[in-house]
């Protein structure tokens, strides 16, 4: 069974990631009983058959696909992939931190694609907290990624308060 990071531990992964061939349709893909994250076209052309039938399903938001396509969804989803189709891409960035900003989403945010190790702190800095390593890296050493850095100064989802702030509270003087 194949292996992700969430949070910061390595776990299997019972989820399984749908993609459509290049000439198949979302209203003609056989949908698997298995948990699975959905394309987006996917989910939305059978949204409706996908809940009453009971089946365990995620969506899965491709680089140039929006949160706002699934915003009215977010309770029934409790995963939401994001798709980093290539390491230069960061759209999926944004798509991480609006889930979670501005649509208060707090389910899992997986990251899928071209995941690599330099990219794990960054992306869990947006939101996201579960991994899909790309298959030909090291999941032991990618999860190092995530304690690159002790501290932050700026404020980000998984820490909103910059580092002048925290030290105010504390009662530190600000360097």
């Amino acid at each position: 069974m194949p292996r992700i990071i969430k949070n910061t531990q390595i776990v299997e992964d019972h989820w399984q990631v749908l993609t459509l061939a290049e000439n198949e349709t979302p209203e003609a893909v056989a949908l698997p009983a298995a948990p699975t994250l959905l394309p987006l076209a996917v989910w939305l052309a059978r949204r409706d058959e996908i809940v009453t039938a009971g089946l365990a399903h995620g969506v899965w938001l491709d680089a140039g696909e929006g949160p706002e396509a699934v915003a009215d969804d977010l309770e029934r989803l409790p995963v939401i992939g994001v798709n980093f189709p290539k390491f230069t891409d960061g759209r999926s960035y944004s798509s991480a931190r609006l889930l979670r900003e501005r649509y208060a989403y707090r389910g899992e945010i997986r990251a899928l694609g071209d995941v690599q190790q330099d990219q794990l702190f960054f992306m869990r800095r947006c939101g996201i907290d579960a991994y899909a390593l790309r298959a030909d890296k090291d999941i032991e050493k990618a999860l190092a990624g995530l304690a690159v850095f002790s501290d932050t100064y700026q404020a980000a989802v998984d820490q909103p308060q910059p580092l002048f702030r925290r030290r105010t509270a504390r009662g530190q003087e600000a360097a």
